[in-house]
């Protein structure tokens, strides 16, 4: 079987992926070859395993051979890619939860920091005021962390959150969980977590239901001093709106990891309003998942799924076309 690895590795990536698939298959570096002989293994291989199909010059169907079935994704999301560029008995699969555990403690970390209001006492202290008890610090306990995705990133950060004495108020696709939380619902019940969530985490996928999702009217329902943190898409916010609800509601504070035009899908980076003027939003660049160790396991996580389609098992995070 022939296995083709798109996107540029490191040396211990390189390492894991010969140690783990190359006694069994053909495995071939598409960045080590010539773009004709490139040409002429994607016209040959099975499986592909890629960070970004367009960018790795994968997503022409007419380099694509008869013989491609599977494309396993290194990255968790895939709003990056469009099924539609493959042929439609080529099954592709996301990273599913590949990055959950570094997210999370992301997650948690923004919720804290904004929850203490430590970028607004920053900014005083820069200042040269001492104002301990201008804006009194929220405690997580017994507040309510409600989260949108209660997926492998949703779970990892309520397991986190829970030693808080946070009440869990969750959504996912089918209502259903075996985590303990207070509550579980799906979109439906969007409203009735927004108006009591303290703090509200987005991690679900960008989909046709969630762009937007998160709009005026929905931060309207939400408290005027709660905390939102975005480590999942940016577009499930709607930028204008979150800007203008950051700027109206002083007490309101946002926590972006996920931002709405980023050098992945657009190869740069672009704000359309100054939120980094306001003292109430933290941001960082899309690394909640890079820590020091990340890229292996992500590429541990890959292999196995892989595995799992070359032995015929359920594979995990297929991408419905």
């Amino acid at each position: 079987m022939k296995i083709a690895v798109a996107f540029r590795t490191d040396p211990d990536q390189r390492k894991y992926l010969v140690d783990e698939l190359g006694g069994e298959t053909e495995l071939i570096f598409l960045n080590d070859l010539a773009e004709d002989k490139k040409m002429e293994v994607l016209s040959e291989v099975e499986i592909i395993l890629s960070w970004n199909p367009e960018k790795e010059g994968i997503t022409n169907s007419k380099n694509l051979g008869s013989n491609l079935k599977f494309i396993q994704l290194m990255s968790a999301g895939y709003d990056h890619v469009n099924p539609d560029d493959f042929p439609s008995n080529v099954k592709i699969a996301a990273n599913q939860g590949a990055y959950a555990e570094p997210m999370a403690e992301h997650a948690l970390a923004m919720i804290l920091a904004l929850s203490k209001r430590l970028p607004l006492y920053h900014q005083h202290l820069v200042k040269g005021e001492f104002n301990q008890l201008k804006s009194p610090t929220k405690s997580l306990r017994g507040s309510v962390l409600g989260i949108i995705g209660f997926g492998s990133i949703g779970k990892a950060t309520a397991r986190l959150a829970k030693p808080f004495g946070v009440k869990v108020m969750a959504l996912n696709t089918s209502g259903k969980t075996d985590e303990e939380v207070e509550y579980i619902g799906t979109l439906n019940d969007l409203e009735y977590v927004l108006r009591n969530a303290d703090s509200l985490l987005i991690s679900c996928a960008l989909n046709e239901q969630t762009e937007g999702l998160i709009n005026r009217q929905a931060l309207e329902l939400m408290k005027p001093d709660a905390v939102l943190v975005n480590v999942a898409r940016g577009p499930i916010v709607v930028e204008k709106d979150l800007y203008e609800h950051l700027k109206g509601h002083p007490n309101f504070y946002a926590g972006i990891d996920a931002w709405w035009i980023e050098p992945f899908k657009y190869g740069r980076f672009e704000l359309h309003y100054p939120f980094f003027e306001l003292p109430n939003i933290i941001g960082s660049p899309h690394n909640s998942a890079m820590v020091e160790n990340s890229m292996i396991i992500g590429t541990e996580k890959a292999v196995a799924n892989l595995r799992r389609f070359i032995n015929n098992e359920a594979v995990r995070g297929l991408i419905n076309r």
